[in-house]
């Protein structure tokens, strides 16, 4: 039986990273604000040092790990983001890493990783196929930090719900992107137990919402992971899911899909209206209050989680071109066949 991750964790965790970090800023939105007729405000993590939040959980479980494991070395599979956050505190820790990802993460996101001094490996066309790869390190030796589903990974990244109950204590919504769930699981934990009112919303993608799909099933099931504009919440939960589908089935109080037209439109107006370069993934929360899929928001936070586009295609969607990123992988995928 999996130890229950506590209000005690989250703040352990802040204690630990704390100088390894950024307290990133809540900054409030009129333009999202009189649309909805709420009071909205943005939480920009996406001004982490990594560029998002899972610089956090990284820090956490580096920082955590024992001497003969930080001799061994880390190892991790990521959409892009975890891996560049893992990449980071292990170089500021002095450990060896590697990342393993799949043929989908964008090149800007790779050469990222590359940047903070990790050893990048491509394998296959998901993070399943990733995963096998890391799986041959681990038995070399290498201690595997996954991007969601761990006890420490989830405390670090908890730390960003104290955070914004700081910096706005009468939350009434929090809008969080759901992918494998380690965010939302201790964003959840935390306001749940500060304030069991406060709702949170897990935001995610029509484009292979894994843990959507694993919650409507009851159970973590495969899900086939597809080119999407989020593409930071690609990705399964993993069958044999320790934590974080049972906290986001038991502490999270909905679920919304948004599509690829609505996470563009976000990405646009962050820019426009909120002069903020922010990446898909880290849009969605805004998607879906520009789409009214959040009924009576109230003081609401949408947690941006990331800013980490690749730039051309950043520029071709605020200058309004509608950009199909599935159709563009599919004639990617015919030259290379």
């Amino acid at each position: 039986m999996t130890q229950k991750i506590t209000l005690q964790d989250s703040f352990v965790a802040r204690q630990r990273i704390a100088s390894g970090i950024r307290q990133t800023p809540l900054a409030a939105s009129p333009a999202l604000s009189a649309f909805c007729s709420a009071r909205i405000s943005l939480k920009l993590e996406q001004t982490q040092i990594t560029g998002s939040f899972k610089l956090r959980g990284a820090t956490n479980a580096v920082r955590s790990l024992t001497q003969v494991q930080r001799e061994a070395g880390v190892v991790g599979v990521s959409t892009g983001n975890h891996g560049r956050g893992l990449a980071y505190a292990a170089a500021q820790a002095g450990v060896r890493c590697i990342i393993c990802m799949s043929e989908l993460v964008p090149q800007n996101k790779v050469d990222g990783i590359k940047a903070h001094g990790a050893e990048v490996r491509i394998v296959g066309r998901s993070q399943d196929d990733a995963q096998v790869e890391v799986d041959k390190l681990v038995a070399s030796g290498m201690t595997m930090l996954p991007p969601f589903d761990h006890r420490d990974i989830i405390a670090g990244q908890s730390t960003v719900a104290l955070e914004m109950l700081e910096q706005s204590p009468d939350l009434n919504t929090v809008l969080v992107p759901l992918s494998g769930g380690g965010l939302i699981s201790g964003v959840a934990m935390v306001m749940k137990a500060v304030n069991p009112s406060i709702r949170v919303v897990g935001i995610s993608m029509e484009q292979g919402a894994a843990m959507y799909e694993c919650l409507k099933a009851g159970k973590p099931i495969l899900v086939e992971e597809k080119p999407t504009l989020a593409d930071s919440l690609g990705g399964g939960i993993g069958l044999e899911n320790a934590y974080t589908f049972a906290m986001t089935r038991d502490l999270v109080d909905e679920v919304v899909l948004v599509s690829e037209v609505e996470i563009a439109a976000a990405i646009r107006h962050a820019y426009w209206q909120e002069r903020q370069v922010i990446e898909g993934s880290g849009s969605v929360g805004i998607a879906a209050l520009l789409a009214g899929k959040i009924a009576d928001p109230g003081n609401c936070v949408s947690l941006i989680s990331g800013q980490n586009i690749d730039m051309a295609l950043h520029k071709r969607i605020i200058d309004g071109e509608d950009v199909d990123v599935a159709a563009e992988s599919q004639n990617i995928g015919d030259l290379d066949a």
